[in-house]
């Protein structure tokens, strides 16, 4: 079985495989200042949940997004996975171009969705992964990473609204029934979940006229991608578990 763990700003995603199924999946969210038994701890406990013994787990793949996290993560696998993991990272050799001005800008989690993406549908185009930031990746036809953009996510905006305003309340972002609300809380959700339709549609549209294409694949993956692209006229697929089979395509591709 493959262990497989995406360490995001908030949330860390982890699944684990059995040949080529996603058995299990899993969240928690990201605290920089658990120690590595804590961690260790946790696993062994969604291993006892999932009836999996650590001796089946053949290799551990992690992408990270958060440094101070990875001494604490990879001791936690060591200790009590007894594995040695793998770090998928912008150093990681893969065949994948980066073609931006600093190649190793570019974050693992955005290298990984890439990749998973070009591999399972083609190219040209579009990956979008709505995470505690909006990630919006460009590729082109022969898996080349092309750049992209970077949007504040939902959530940040919305935090942002509240906090900044006095009398807004904190509220649950829900798509309303009207565009034209009728007290605070349905303006506000309108605000956000319509405002961010309308820029995700417009930063595809304008991302597609660069590529020279009308017609683009877009893929949208993370925690509130289906709010979106429910809405979204640009977003032609969902794919919640892209991270994770990135990870598994890339281990068995390139690092077993």
């Amino acid at each position: 079985m493959l262990f497989v763990i995406d360490v995001g700003n908030t949330n860390i995603v982890l699944g684990i495989y059995d040949q080529k199924e996603l058995k299990y999946n899993y969240r928690m969210t990201t605290d920089r200042t658990r120690s590595s038994d804590e961690i260790g701890i946790f696993f062994m406990q969604l291993l006892s949940h999932s009836k999996i013994s650590p001796a089946e787990i053949d290799d551990v793949v992690i992408s990270s997004v958060v440094p101070p996290i990875m001494h604490s993560l990879e001791n936690a696998v060591r200790k009590y996975i007894k594995k040695e993991p793998y770090i998928v990272s912008n150093r990681t050799p893969l065949p994948m171009k980066i073609l931006m001005d600093n190649p190793l800008e570019l974050g693992a989690d955005r290298i990984v969705n890439a990749i998973s993406a070009f591999e399972q549908y083609g190219g040209p185009l579009i990956v979008i992964d709505f995470g505690t930031a909006t990630t919006f990746c460009a590729i082109n036809q022969n898996g080349d990473y092309l750049g992209g953009a970077i949007y504040p996510g939902l959530k940040i905006s919305m935090d942002a609204l509240v906090e900044r305003t006095a009398k807004l309340p904190r509220i649950e972002i829900a798509k309303p029934e009207h565009v034209i609300g009728k007290n605070t809380v349905q303006s506000m959700q309108s605000g956000i979940v319509y405002g961010y339709v309308g820029m995700v549609d417009y930063l595809i549209k304008k991302m597609s006229d660069e590529l020279g294409l009308e017609n683009v694949q877009v893929i949208a993956t993370g925690g509130l991608s289906s709010l979106i692209a429910k809405e979204s006229k640009k977003i032609t697929r969902i794919d919640r578990n892209l991270t994770l089979t990135g990870l598994k395509i890339i281990y068995d591709k390139y690092l077993k």
